[in-house]
């Protein structure tokens, strides 16, 4: 176990190559859950809590760790089930989302496994709007669930959506006019929170639930005209994604004669400086490392438009 904890801080550095390494843990039940490595600071045995009055019912506490006071949820809670009792032998995930950090309360950290974005798959048809899951895959002939944690946030502490009324009066689409500002996603909050912050621009807007569904789509667009620059005027892309993910789309745009052209926006809730260092290596016009409505309208209009090819 102590192998495990004390290797997540070097592990985070896997990215780009459509690749990402899980780390695996349990809440109260034997299902096993899996987050990200690159989302997770460390990863801790479950420390003293101190209850402040008017918390979220679903935040158990905060913890003071390494001079910093952490929100602790209550990642069972949060997704429906029962509240994690045995804190003695529980752990804290530590996560930084936005710039914001947060610690998830979790029963059991089991391991570390490396896997292909390709093997991770939109979760099955029917599990409702009210399902916390945004991907699963299978690890040991066993189905490993990835928890939507945006919405899990959004949800506690829910963002503005709002562009101000200073930064819409001063944003223009001129000469994109009929074009479509393409999202990719596959968090529901996400692609909801991004979609109302850019309906400001007053273009149409289209939505793909991950990488290799915002490909397809964007090549079909590019089929009448040879360049899907006549219909599209900026993709905006999550870089966390099932099946490809973002940087991987990235490229294989760049790497299209009939989607080329497009201006790509990386943006997401994950956080880390080397993420600029892989926005240029697979050719991303942008990266936004935080939602913010006036941050994202602004770039998404700047980039609209920017004809330059």
């Amino acid at each position: 176990m102590s192998g495990i904890l004390d290797s997540v801080n070097q592990r985070t550095q896997l990215v780009g190559q459509n690749r990402l390494e899980l780390l695996l843990f349990r809440l109260n039940g034997r299902q096993r859950f899996g987050i990200n490595v690159f989302k997770v600071r460390e990863v801790l045995q479950c420390p003293p809590l101190t209850s402040i009055p008017k918390l979220n019912s679903l935040v158990r506490g905060v913890a003071h760790i390494r001079g910093q006071t952490i929100s602790v949820i209550d990642l069972s809670m949060a997704t429906g089930g029962k509240r994690i009792e045995n804190l003695d032998n529980a752990f804290i995930v530590i996560a930084e989302y936005n710039r914001s950090v947060q610690g998830f309360l979790v029963g059991a950290v089991e391991r570390i496994i490396n896997t292909n974005w390709d093997a991770i798959m939109p979760p099955p048809k029917g599990t409702g709007r009210a399902s916390y899951l945004t991907a699963v895959t299978e690890i040991e002939n066993e189905l490993i669930e990835i928890l939507d944690v945006e919405k899990i946030l959004n949800e506690i502490s829910p963002l503005g959506t709002d562009v101000s009324d200073e930064v819409a009066a001063t944003l223009t689409t001129e000469g994109s006019e009929g074009k479509i500002i393409f999202i990719a996603d596959d968090s529901s909050v996400a692609r909801s929170q991004v979609k109302k912050a850019l309906t400001t621009l007053g273009l149409e807007i289209e939505l793909a639930k991950n990488g290799m569904e915002a490909l397809r789509r964007l090549k079909v667009l590019a089929e009448e005209t040879g360049d899907v620059t006549d219909k599209v005027g900026v993709l905006v892309s999550d870089i966390e994604m099932p099946e490809m993910d973002g940087y991987t789309l990235t490229a294989e745009i760049k790497n299209s004669p009939e989607l080329q052209n497009l201006h790509v926006v990386l943006h997401t809730s994950l956080s880390g400086v080397f993420n600029e260092a892989m926005v240029k290596k697979v050719g991303a016009d942008d990266f936004i490392a935080k939602f913010h409505p006036d941050e994202l309208a602004t770039a998404v209009q700047r980039w609209l438009v920017n004809t330059d090819k």
